[in-house]
């Protein structure tokens, strides 16, 4: 489906932003903190009304309360203006009401239009953001066009995930979006599209002729994306139950960093080029084997921490097989990627937090450096993003001996003076610009729930596997090494390897490779 671009309508006076699910965690931790963080940096004018609606009875002054301990109040802010919290919160109103009647609706109408008639409004451009579970969306979306939305106006709407949890509930929040608001109007948010490395793909990429060149099957042996989280689910269990390790982050943040990773150069950065190239990608990826994954869900720990096991958590079922930690590995059938396996893995519990891309170049041909190691190009994501290369060079001194060493590219020892925003301060931004180039498009949801029901559907049907059990901090299931080589990995061999310095986490001095108990694999590599 090709979509006409329009230039973005841009609005930043007098603009209403209304937050519903305002007294929930999402909404105090991320949506308020990047409105501050927007004010703060002078990019949300102070002509601008931000009202919290919610079903909690707050005043405006508990709302404060629950959101000024989240923010991120800078030294240099409070130099420019000490009164900056004060500041922003006189922008801030708190509206309690049910979602599902007219009352608490007409109740935040009468705000809005107080605001336009003090403003001398002819028409309002808002913003609606639903930091909310799904099965208020469209009863909370029903109210806002029949009661608040202005047909003169300008109306967006912000739509938090899940978009459904298979193609069919899926297709059916469309449906029901759909003669609500245009495809315009919504945006569909996956905040791992406002990371900064995220965000920064195409630009590598496709700036840079040396990686361009080099960015198919005739020189890049695998590509990793890989998400680890170093707690469990801490109590949710019973909500993490129904939904899982793939839908939660492997459908869509995963999927949308592949997307980047392997599309073809848009003609331009205009949002509807970009998200055209996504969803061509989409529909070249093969069907997933379902024979060909690894899957597990993680027990108790074994390093003497005492951590639970997923079936520990009382809320969740007796004998659940979630899936706590997936790997899978996608194929591209196009003339660029044939053959290059993309392993896509996930998983909680883990020894580690960080989420990172790893791409693997092929050896060099035989001859004087045939033993050399292999070229990775890694970015990571979080935390302390950074872009290395590993490369050989010779070791300093009388010998051609080889030693693997590094470019850096670590965003907090060469960006130093810079602002990075946060996601969420992003995509808030581009929603208020009306860009939708860091959004999800219909179609794109569309193909990415028709690639991976039918996986789901097998890992949650009557015969679904049973998954390997791993220790709570651990790198994952025993049969993560042989699943990585099976897919073309290969891990480093030779020498020792320094990390660099300028990212403490990884400042190791290597040994010689020494398997770990569970998985064989190096605890010196970052994998």
């Amino acid at each position: 489906m090709a979509y006409n671009s329009t230039k973005p309508v841009e609005f930043k006076e007098n603009t209403v932003i209304v937050i519903f699910g305002a007294s929930g965690d999402l909404a105090k931790k991320k949506t308020f903190p990047a409105l501050f963080g927007l004010f703060r940096e002078g990019y949300l004018s102070s002509t601008t009304k931000i009202i919290g609606y919610a079903r909690s009875k707050l005043t405006d002054a508990k709302l404060r309360a629950n959101i000024e301990p989240h923010l991120n109040i800078t030294k240099e802010s409070l130099a420019r203006n000490p009164n900056i919290v004060n500041d922003f919160f006189q922008l801030v109103k708190y509206v309690s009401g049910p979602y599902d009647t007219e009352e608490g609706f007409l109740q935040l109408k009468e705000e809005i239009d107080t605001f336009k008639i003090k403003r001398n409004l002819n028409n309002l451009n808002q913003l609606f953001y639903l930091a909310l579970p799904p099965d208020v969306f469209l009863t909370v979306a029903k109210n806002i066009k029949h009661l608040i939305y202005d047909p003169h106006g300008i109306n967006r709407i912000i739509v938090e995930k899940p978009f459904g949890k298979d193609l069919e509930s899926a297709r059916e929040l469309q449906k029901n979006l759909a003669p609500l608001f245009n495809e315009r109007e919504l945006y569909r948010i996956d905040h791992y599209l406002g990371k900064e490395l995220v965000k920064n793909i195409l630009q590598l990429r496709f700036s840079n002729t040396f990686l361009n060149a080099s960015w198919n099957k005739e020189n890049i042996q695998s590509i990793q994306i890989s998400f680890k989280e170093p707690f469990g689910t801490e109590g949710r269990g019973g909500y993490f139950d129904s939904i899982g390790i793939i839908r939660d982050v492997m459908q869509n943040h995963l999927l949308q960093i592949l997307t980047l990773l392997t599309m073809e150069r848009p003609i331009s950065f205009d949002p509807e080029a970009v998200r055209d190239e996504k969803v061509k990608i989409l529909k070249e990826l093969a069907t997933i084997n379902q024979k060909d994954i690894l899957i597990g869900q993680y027990g108790k720990s074994t390093d003497g921490t005492d951590k639970p096991s997923y079936l520990d958590d009382e809320t969740v079922p007796k004998g659940s097989k979630c899936i706590t930690y997936a790997a899978l590995t996608f194929k591209i059938r196009n003339e660029r990627w044939d053959g290059v396996p993309i392993i896509m893995r996930a998983g909680k519990a883990l020894n580690e937090g960080k989420v990172e891309i790893r791409i693997q170049y092929k050896p060099v041909p035989s001859g004087i450096f045939s033993d050399v190691e292999r070229n990775e190009l890694v970015i990571r994501v979080q935390p302390d993003a950074a872009v290395y290369m590993k490369f050989n060079a010779k070791k300093p001194g009388l010998s051609n001996d080889m030693q693997l060493t590094d470019l850096d590219l670590t965003y907090s020892n060469r960006f130093k003076d810079f602002w990075i925003p946060e996601a969420y301060e992003v995509l808030i931004r581009d929603a208020l610009l009306g860009d939708h180039s860091h959004f999800v498009r219909d179609d794109e949801l569309d193909v990415s729930w028709g690639l991976f029901t039918p996986l789901l559907e097998y890992l949650e049907g009557p015969n679904a596997p049973q998954p390997e059990i791993y220790p709570y901090g651990s790198r994952g299931p025993a049969g993560l090494r042989a699943y990585l080589e099976n897919h073309d990995f290969v891990f480093h061999t030779k020498g020792s390897y320094n990390w660099p310095v300028t990212r403490p986490d990884d400042e190791v001095k290597c040994p010689a490779p020494v398997p770990t108990p569970m998985t064989g694999i190096d605890e010196n590599d970052s994998n």
